[in-house]
């Protein structure tokens, strides 16, 4: 595999390595050969011990108020853990029985070939889940489970952090609620939060919100350490405040201070404040929270089989823009809910055309601008990612590996989970995008 340089491994608390943008620095893949790194089986967490033993001994300890929990390889086993280091509030699966799933698992997905991105070599799609640190994934096709795996923190009973999945999850909402005449995609965020009216979100539509493309003065450049990501940290971390702090102590609290910067619907900017002042919009919307309204539109009624939790601020609000975590099955009956234009067992959860905005995507233009090298043709909508393939293929992306990859034409969900040392999407997708749209091919001519 690839050798990756030390200095792009995340280490970072989990408040700021959910909001790390896709995008590594131009300088990235230049320098990623310059330093050797664990690869997944030696970065096993299993392997290295971490947390085993009653108690575990010392340096295998993974725990507050170490700062440097999210650090690769200890991050492996932190991905699967958040609840134990970070207070969450739950998205309840209710008292009913999951829905079952269907299983035709098929053994020579494992030799599915396909050529990486700015690579000649071919490789595997078994080989592959290895090079990315895959913790589980799973490929419905047809509606019927055609292939699971786990490792690393993962099995059938956990949960994974979702990272910035999560966005879209708080999208998907949005959308529904747009496509249901709840909310109005044209209103302005300050009409909706009066609390926001004096910051930069004050004049910014709501639709512009679920695009990304607002005009603010916010930089998610964690090299600069004037950044504005570090005020959002400090305000989002439901820790103890150092001695002396008087900056915001909330989601709210900062989003408030937010200052405009150009000017809205012109450029995509890849902000995950944005999906935090959406939650907000929800909430102040519907009077559910982001959990709640979860919970109660999506995983209640698809037969989840566990709950799912959200990180929370010093008041529990929830980390909208990155704080899921759920367990693989889970993510799949969403994914599976969202290609079926939310229809599940004959019954309709939500009308068509949120799902319908969402695939249409973006402002390419807007898009095009923000240089994302792997995404070419790609566009933003419902804080969703579209490739706008042969395929019709979108994705919820999130640091680290994560997604849900859906290919309406293959008829294909494919779930991950991963603890990938360098957090941003570059870094994978070479060896992802090709693979997912391989399998595609292959399931298509398997097809009937």
């Amino acid at each position: 595999m690839p050798r990756l340089s030390r200095q792009f491994i995340c280490v970072l608390p989990f408040a700021l390595a959910a909001v790390l943008p896709f995008m590594l620095p131009s300088w990235a893949g230049a320098a990623a050969a310059q330093a050797d790194v664990l690869s997944a089986e030696e970065s096993d967490p299993n392997r290295l011990g971490w947390m085993q033993g009653f108690p575990p001994v010392s340096e295998r300890v993974i725990g507050q108020p170490d700062s440097n929990y999210f650090s690769f390889p200890k991050m492996r086993w932190t991905v699967c853990h958040f609840r134990e280091l970070l207070p969450t509030k739950q998205v309840s699966r209710g008292l009913g029985s999951p829905s079952p799933l269907t299983y035709a698992l098929d053994d020579a997905i494992n030799g599915v070939m396909f050529t990486p991105l700015d690579g000649s070599e071919p490789m595997t799609w078994q080989a592959s889940l290895n090079e990315n640190y895959t913790d589980g994934l799973l490929i419905l096709h047809q509606g019927q489970v055609v292939y699971e795996y786990y490792a690393g923190c993962l099995d059938e009973a956990g949960q994974h952090g979702a990272m910035s999945v999560t966005k879209s999850m708080t999208g998907l909402l949005g959308e529904i609620l747009v496509a249901e005449g709840a909310l109005d995609e044209e209103a302005l965020v300050g009409d909706i939060l009066p609390e926001l009216a004096n910051s930069a979100f004050g004049n910014a539509t709501v639709q512009q919100l679920l695009e990304m493309t607002t005009g603010l003065a916010y930089s998610e450049d964690y090299s600069d350490p004037n950044a504005e990501i570090w005020a959002y940290n400090a305000a989002a971390s439901p820790l103890l405040k150092p001695e002396g702090y008087s900056g915001p102590r909330t989601y709210y609290e900062y989003l408030a201070t937010v200052q405009p910067e150009g000017e809205h619907g012109q450029v995509f900017g890849y902000k995950t404040i944005n999906t935090d002042a959406l939650g907000w919009v929800i909430a102040r919307t519907t009077g559910e929270s982001v959990t709640s309204l979860l919970s109660s539109r999506i995983w209640q009624r698809i037969g989840a089989e566990q709950d799912g939790y959200f990180t929370v601020d010093s008041i529990g609000t929830p980390f909208a823009g990155g704080g899921l975590s759920a367990g693989l099955r889970d993510m799949a009956r969403v994914g599976q809910l969202v290609l079926s234009e939310g229809v599940i067992d004959g019954e309709r959860l939500f009308p068509a055309a949120a799902i319908e905005r969402i695939r249409q995507g973006g402002d390419r233009q807007a898009f095009a601008a923000a240089g994302y090298r792997y995404l070419p043709g790609g566009s933003y909508r419902g804080m969703w990612w579209s490739l706008h393939n042969d395929h019709g293929a979108f994705a919820a992306r999130g640091v680290h590996g994560q997604t849900i990859y859906i290919d309406p034409t293959a008829e294909m969900v494919i779930v991950r989970f991963a603890s990938h040392p360098v957090a941003g999407n570059a870094a994978n997708d070479p060896t992802s995008l090709p693979a997912y749209q391989a399998v595609a091919e292959y399931l298509l001519e398997k097809a009937p």
